[in-house]
């Protein structure tokens, strides 16, 4: 079983959080990307890991892809698969919502 240390994401609540738009914020020092997609909520690290491009700069297209503003390559925000195939898999976060807050879990 895997335990992560949990954070609470103090930039935004789960209802103020806008169907199907990317926000960047910062937890425990990381840059992290969220979207909430049918009422689910994704947390990603916001840097493209192909070249670092902010993903956030880039959109979201109709299949509820995060696409890289830089190179167009397209990941799936549940799991970070690269839908694209060139092999690069961005990191997602567990979310759990609480109260319509939203948290984040880190590996210890």
């Amino acid at each position: 079983m895997i335990v992560f240390n949990w954070h609470k994401i103090d930039a935004v609540s789960f209802p103020s959080l806008p169907e199907g738009k990317m926000i960047e914020t910062f937890v425990s020092g990381k840059r992290i990307g969220l979207i909430k997609r049918n009422s689910a909520v994704y947390a990603f690290t916001a840097a493209c890991p192909h070249a670092g491009a902010p993903l956030c700069d880039g959109w979201i297209d109709g299949m509820g892809r995060i696409v890289c503003p830089d190179h167009k390559y397209r990941f799936d925000p549940a799991n970070g698969r690269n839908t694209t195939g060139e092999g690069y898999k961005l990191f997602t976060y567990p979310v759990e919502i609480k109260e319509d807050d939203i948290y984040i879990g880190f590996l210890p």
